[in-house]
């Protein structure tokens, strides 16, 4: 959706957004897919970057309606990703200057491994079996 965003007004923006959303709160694949033609049909004309977005990884963005149904919101979010690279920005901005290609790699690899460790002392709810 942010990518589409990108395609959009300000004064369009808010409602693109919140009518695209139907697309992921439909209760199967099937219904997602007919929202996204209603939705497409509506914004086609109009905002066509921002439809054609959405239309070339469709597939993709619908993949989460193939597994059970309590996984879907925690598989169709990236707060997991986003959230370590927002560790790696937060590690690396400090730092004025790398020398070279291994020391940017060296910091890449440890941001990662400590976030792994974590990770693996304290499971991610969402991508348990539990969730």
């Amino acid at each position: 959706m942010r990518n589409a965003a990108t395609y959009l007004t300000k004064k369009d923006q808010d409602e693109c957004i919140r009518e695209a959303q139907t697309i992921y709160d439909a209760n199967s694949r099937q219904e997602a897919v007919e929202h996204y033609f209603l939705w497409a049909k509506k914004w086609r004309s109009r905002r066509p970057k921002a439809v054609a977005c959405i239309e070339k990884d469709l597939e993709e963005l619908l993949a989460f309606y193939a597994c059970p149904k309590p996984l879907w919101k925690k598989l169709r979010t990236t707060n997991v990703i986003e959230r370590a690279f927002r560790e790696m920005r937060r590690r690396t901005r400090p730092m004025s200057c790398f020398n070279n290609t291994p020391s940017i790699e060296r910091i890449v690899y440890a941001v990662m491994s400590h976030l792994n460790d974590q990770w693996g002392k304290k499971p991610l709810k969402e991508f348990t079996q539990s969730a």
